[in-house]
């Protein structure tokens, strides 16, 4: 089993990144890379939303978890956290897979989303996530973990990534199918 690179999206002072073609029934996974995403914004989230086939809004239906494991720079604090926050039960807002991130130069959210079957119109489609980042409060290297799905039998054929406030001010995302 590989990846088979499909497409890349890279920001610059961009509101959303997205993928509107290239999920299909070609791969029964889709993996996206992120790398070095930057937000424009001190604060802000970093997630992503899908639209169903003939769908537009990016306001899919989506139940999730999210936990974090985090150690400070002064390796004076560490946790491993459920964060209730970033959970949704049949939510229609963007995905969190960051919270609270900085904005110094030397910080931004890197990770790997995993999307499964999106092309299925039996069952929902699923999700897991994982990434690491810079929280805003004393330098803490957060790594996450989101899963959940998609609670439509429709076909996933389209995802968006966006900070909750402020631009995607760097970064890329390269989506691959694994086959």
């Amino acid at each position: 089993m590989g990846l088979v690179y499909i497409a890349s999206v890279t920001a610059s002072g961009s509101a959303t990144l997205s993928f509107t073609s290239g999920i299909d029934a070609t791969y029964n996974e889709y993996e996206f890379h992120m790398v070095n995403i930057h937000p424009a914004t001190d604060s802000t989230a970093f997630g992503f939303q899908f639209n169903a086939d003939g769908a537009s809004g990016f306001n899919e239906t989506i139940t999730s978890t999210m936990f974090k494991a985090e150690h400070d720079e002064g390796n004076s604090g560490t946790s491993l956290n459920y964060h209730t926050a970033s959970d949704q039960g049949n939510g229609t807002a963007y995905q969190r897979m960051s919270y609270d991130m900085e904005i110094d130069s030397d910080e931004a959210f890197s990770g790997i989303l995993t999307l499964y079957a999106p092309s299925s119109t039996t069952y929902v489609t699923h999700f897991v996530a994982k990434g690491n980042y810079i929280h805003n409060s004393g330098k803490y290297s957060q790594n996450t973990y989101t899963a959940g799905y998609i609670n439509t039998t429709s076909a996933i054929d389209e995802i968006s990534f966006a900070m909750e406030s402020g631009n995607i001010d760097l970064g890329t995302i390269h989506m691959y199918g694994v086959g």
